[in-house]
């Protein structure tokens, strides 16, 4: 396909230093270029004088034959997504539910807007993808430190995350604040996979377990207890009032969140872009 983009193009320019300029490349790799393809076919695809360059009976052929189909493919790739100056096409990412449903609405939407040729196609899932075999480009994962995958690259975004105590203030008007964790007289929201987390006592019986952090998030804003959660979920409702953070003294420290993307495939600028959006604005903007 090559060799006949370079045909066509003297074919059309009627001059290898003109189509040199063309391709941005010499002469001298456009006169080897149509040697190796006239070679290929066996026939003399050019009469060349010093002043001219004409196509042979043979090139005149090749040329009835190849020349629409070499330029609609030559269009065509230039019009691919990743051959434009800009980020373009459609990102197709996936992240859990809870990031998506806090922090990555108005990221979303800052990038696209910054980026309009791009398209995004989310998917929110706690289950751990294929991200290969599923067509996704990026996956934003919390850091379990089990990362072994060398079919992808793994961007650290957050180095370390941190899961606290919160409870609403109705709920400590009417229960008073804890003691101490685990103090029997409240009721406990505990996140199933990170109970074990919290130095909480062999005895201890939680009031509520769940695997969800926003379902535990609303049970207590509506007072329901206190619960645990990573502070990036609880911390706009403890600026609006909604949470009050308890047992300060209290904190886990937990994984941070990592970007994953194929290190198999060349780097779409869509994804390099969507990369570097994300390291900017968890810099600025995390709340660990």
């Amino acid at each position: 396909m090559a060799l006949l983009a370079v045909f066509v193009e003297v074919a059309d320019r009627a001059s290898f230093s003109a189509a040199a300029r063309t391709l941005g490349t010499t002469t001298a790799t456009v006169s080897r270029n149509i040697a190796k393809l006239e070679e290929s076919v066996g026939s003399r695809l050019f009469y060349r004088t010093t002043r001219r360059v004409s196509l042979t009976t043979a090139g005149t052929a090749l040329y009835e034959r190849t020349a629409a189909h070499v330029q609609a493919l030559t269009h065509a790739t230039r019009e691919l997504p990743e051959h434009q100056s800009e980020p373009a096409g459609t990102l197709k990412l996936t992240a859990p539910y809870d990031l998506g449903a806090t922090f990555l609405g108005s990221v979303i939407s800052r990038f696209i807007a910054l980026y309009p040729k791009v398209q995004v196609q989310a998917e929110f899932s706690s289950r751990m993808v294929d991200i290969a075999a599923e067509g996704f480009d990026v996956a934003l994962r919390g850091d379990s430190g089990k990362h072994h995958d060398t079919s992808l690259t793994a961007r650290r975004l957050v180095q370390r995350g941190e899961l606290s105590l919160y409870a609403a203030p109705s709920y400590l008007a009417r229960r008073g604040s804890p003691r101490g964790l685990a103090s029997p007289e409240h009721d406990w929201l505990v996140a199933g996979p990170l109970r074990r987390a919290f130095d909480f006592p062999a005895t201890f019986t939680p009031r509520i377990v769940a695997n969800d952090f926003l379902f535990l998030r609303g049970v207590a804003i509506s007072g329901g207890g206190i619960a645990t959660l990573p502070a990036f979920i609880a911390q706009p409702y403890v600026a609006s009032g909604e949470l009050v953070r308890v047992l300060p003294s209290v904190r886990v420290s937990v994984g941070g969140l990592l970007l994953l993307y194929s290190s198999t495939r060349p780097l779409a600028r869509k994804v390099a872009a969507f990369r570097d959006f994300m390291v900017e604005v968890t810099q600025k903007e995390w709340v660990g």
